[in-house]
């Protein structure tokens, strides 16, 4: 199968357009400055859920680095809503909570990570570049929480209407199981001896065939397919 050029990528010409939620102002600007000094566009910031939910409207980031304690909307609501306008947008939470109630109704919404506000400058920057390009971020001890969730999601009944699974190629099967086992697609790259973009480009034609919108969804699928207990 001859991998799809993935579209709207960051290059060096084309710097990750970012937009900044929290209802503070010197947190909101103190991040926006850190993001825009290294490379990355802020092309919108908001203080309040409704304000949010308008911009990532209008100019469509492509990573919303969200804080869930806001007026007006909440934050996991503003993340529904975003990613349901447009399931392209990829979802940062950048939160003082690490409560895991928080975390799982915040991935539930469609957030693809989570941080935590005591993350150091390089940490945030770091999780941003890698939220745009795919990867599922979490503060250190969280992705497990989540994985464990998934787990117990799986283990429920499937609906009886559930359709047939459409066919993944061997190196979709490959790459998606080692998704669902959490490793970063760098790590998938090691593994399998791949590039990065190889990676992302699987990664992509296989979301496009089981209709799934970001990685978290697609980690939750290959979890009730079992394909995290395959060796």
């Amino acid at each position: 199968m001859i991998d799809q050029p993935m579209t709207d990528q960051p290059t060096a010409d084309r710097p990750v357009r970012v937009m900044v939620v929290d209802d503070h102002p010197m947190w909101r600007d103190a991040v926006s400055r850190d993001l825009a000094e290294a490379g990355l566009d802020v092309v919108a910031t908001a203080g309040d859920g409704e304000e949010a939910v308008r911009r990532a409207r209008a100019c469509t980031p492509q990573v919303v680095v969200l804080d869930l304690n806001l007026p007006g909307l909440p934050g996991a609501e503003v993340c529904r809503q975003v990613v349901a306008h447009d399931p392209a947008v990829r979802v940062l939470v950048l939160s003082a909570s690490g409560e895991h109630q928080d975390v799982l109704e915040a991935v539930k919404s469609g957030a693809t990570g989570y941080l935590v506000k005591s993350a150091g400058r390089e940490e945030l920057l770091d999780a941003v570049r890698r939220t745009a390009v795919g990867d599922a971020v979490f503060t250190p001890g969280l992705a497990g929480l989540v994985l464990g969730e998934f787990r117990r999601l799986a283990a429920e009944p499937a609906p009886a209407s559930a359709p047939a699974a459409p066919q993944l190629t061997a190196r979709e099967t490959e790459v998606l199981r080692l998704v669902a086992k959490g490793l970063s697609y760098r790590q998938i790259a090691d593994r399998l001896v791949l590039s990065h973009r190889t990676v992302q480009n699987h990664v992509q034609n296989t979301l496009g065939k089981l209709q799934l919108h970001n990685r978290v969804e697609l980690v939750r699928y290959a979890i009730e397919q079992g394909l995290d207990d395959e060796i």
